[in-house]
């Protein structure tokens, strides 16, 4: 496996990796998802040996004080191989020097939740809460399905 610092995205092959977590809200609009990942601070790739991407991380970060880690996805099918972890601690050293790292993921109460909960506590993660912090987001109402406003 090899991990690359990317910069332009083929869309059809970063919407398979989207797709392929059920991440559709993404892939409704594919070349939006595309620019976005050109804006974003840093987007990592993990490949196989013949060029399949694998997963992928990304970053939205001033790299002085805070990085946000935006998305971080490994295909299904090469779940439990290490490539979830090997992305995310690259970005950890990438970003020691900054005061904070953060993610969020789905509630704990959900399956997806459940999973990767225990993921990040592994490698060190606190909630929110545990970090005496509070999290907030602004509710967003979703356009129907087949719509790409989002």
């Amino acid at each position: 496996m090899t991990l690359t610092e990317e910069i332009t995205f083929d869309p059809k092959e970063i919407s398979q990796l989207y797709d392929s977590v059920g991440w559709k809200g993404y892939t409704c609009d594919v070349d939006k998802l595309c620019r976005g990942l050109t804006k974003s601070h840093l987007v990592l790739t993990a490949r196989d040996e013949s060029g399949t991407l694998l997963g992928l991380a990304r970053t939205v970060s001033d790299d002085e004080s805070i990085c946000y880690v935006q998305d971080l996805l490994v295909n299904p099918k090469f779940h439990r191989q290490g490539i979830g972890r090997a992305l995310l601690e690259r970005l950890m050293k990438r970003y020691a020097h900054c005061r904070f790292f953060l993610l969020s993921t789905a509630h704990e109460s959900t399956p997806e939740g459940k999973r990767n909960h225990a993921f990040y506590r592994q490698l060190g993660f606190l909630s929110y809460e545990e970090n005496q912090m509070a999290g907030f987001g602004l509710p967003r109402i979703r356009p129907p399905r087949g719509h790409s406003d989002r």
